[in-house]
């Protein structure tokens, strides 16, 4: 899931990612991968919460869509549940998911 939170001082809005413990279960590492890293899978690491859930900020501009997917311990991909909308990803015959801000 992600929050949006819209800056007043910056042209830009800054979007919590959340992915929880209940919805992946136990993993040792989530990379949040996207239109924002060139969906370069060893950047966008998120951290990882006490309570086993991960999590990351990142100020995106506005006026844009990104697409992105979380992946698990380098091997599975998951959509945000809360996705805006999902498009097929031409690389992996799945959907990604989109956030539009």
């Amino acid at each position: 899931m992600f929050t949006k939170k819209y800056l007043k001082t910056k042209n830009v809005c800054r979007v919590r990612f959340k992915l929880q413990k209940k919805v992946i279960g136990p993993a040792e590492k989530v990379n949040l991968v996207g239109d924002f890293n060139n969906w370069d899978e060893n950047s966008g690491a998120m951290k990882k919460l006490k309570n086993g859930d991960f999590s990351a900020i990142l100020d995106l501009e506005l006026e844009r869509s990104y697409q992105f997917r979380y992946l698990v311990d380098d091997t599975r991909w998951i959509n945000d549940e809360n996705a805006d909308i999902y498009l097929p990803s031409p690389f992996q015959g799945e959907d990604n998911s989109v956030i539009t801000i």
